[in-house]
């Protein structure tokens, strides 16, 4: 998974370093940290982190191959 931030539009609430600690942190009273490239196991952490953001500055892209798989009931034969 792979993040970019926009920090021009980042206003820095560090609600993203509450939510996922071990990806984003507030340096200062200002700079925002964040590892762009971050584990498969912090896509949750990351998820929460990305909706809490006030300002929608967080931006993730996922991997094809790591993306799940969702199905309908349907597509999987059930009713």
């Amino acid at each position: 998974m792979r993040l970019v931030v926009d920090l021009n539009r980042c206003q820095g609430y560090a609600q993203c370093a509450f939510l996922a600690p071990d990806v984003f942190a507030m340096h200062g009273d200002e700079s925002l940290l964040y590892s762009p490239e971050t584990d498969e196991e912090q896509r949750e952490h990351v998820e929460r982190a990305v909706a809490a953001c006030p300002v929608g500055a967080i931006l993730v892209e996922y991997d094809p191959a790591e993306e799940p798989v969702r199905t309908t009931p349907e597509a999987r034969g059930e009713r």
